[in-house]
């Protein structure tokens, strides 16, 4: 395992030469967020005080939209699925096929490094805006959602690599993947709850949704941080986000073995 340990150590050494693009691309995100949230407000002002939208009241809306932010900086995939792509698509991973290094879990390390770079550095714009808005911003329901939040927070970042990590296999069969990742994207971002809180679709839609993996991309881990989801809803949530892990899992392995009947570099 040290030479995935190395891989980490590389990485976070690589990832410090963006700190400034991930710094500015921080801040700005917080400027869609802002117009979200006044959006919401306005909404709010023409209801009565204490009312709420879908058993959200303002204070927990705003605290939707944080704690996306939050968990987005967390998991997201920052330009690992194109960065597969092109080590398919120009020969790079031939490297890999002739040491004792997995691919998958040498990508995961530096999916894990880059995470940790990001997130130390938004943390000056996104903690100051949350620190903004921190009589809007709720508190974990007790100890143990709260554990339950991180573990599913963990789930959420393991489950969005090991998509677009199986997406950008595609690149083994088709030149360009850039459809195919924005497909993915615009999916995850409609039916993982970015745009708004899926609660307040018709029940029909939110339980067929809950049976797809998008909604614990982001959605499932908020929502037990904000108590929306408790009880055996939790539990039952878990056990689907684990299952769609565990699919993508093997689902990825798949793939690989398939392309990689396929692959061929030429040159030296």
């Amino acid at each position: 395992m040290r030479k995935y340990w190395h891989v980490i150590n590389t990485g976070i050494q690589n990832m410090m030469v963006y700190r400034v693009n991930f710094l500015f691309r921080a801040a700005f995100g917080i400027i869609p967020l802002m117009a979200t949230i006044y959006l919401w407000r306005k909404i709010y002002e023409g209801k009565e005080v204490g009312s709420s939208v879908a058993g959200y009241s303002l204070a927990g809306m705003i605290s939707y939209y944080l704690l996306v932010t939050i968990v987005d900086a967390l998991t997201a995939v920052n330009e690992d699925d194109w960065q597969i792509a092109t080590d398919i698509k120009d020969g790079n991973i031939s490297q890999f096929l002739l040491k004792p290094i997995d691919y998958l879990t040498y990508r995961f390390c530096l999916f894990v490094a880059g995470r940790f770079i990001y997130v130390a550095v938004a943390l000056i714009p996104v903690g100051l805006f949350i620190y903004y808005l921190r009589t809007f911003f709720v508190g974990p329901v007790d100890l143990p959602t709260f554990v339950l939040f991180l573990f599913s927070v963990a789930l959420t970042a393991v489950l969005q690599f090991l998509m677009s990590f199986t997406m950008a296999l595609l690149a083994f069969w088709v030149l360009e993947v850039s459809t195919f990742i924005f497909i993915l994207f615009a999916l995850e971002y409609i039916a993982g709850g970015h745009l708004f809180p899926l609660d307040i679709l018709p029940p029909v839609v939110s339980k067929v949704l809950n049976f797809t993996p998008f909604p614990y991309q982001l959605f499932f881990p908020v929502s037990i941080y904000l108590g929306q989801t408790s009880g055996s809803a939790i539990w039952r949530g878990l056990i689907i986000q684990t299952f769609w892990v565990v699919i993508f899992y093997f689902v990825a392995r798949f793939v690989w073995s398939r392309g990689i009947k396929k692959y061929s570099a030429v040159g030296g």
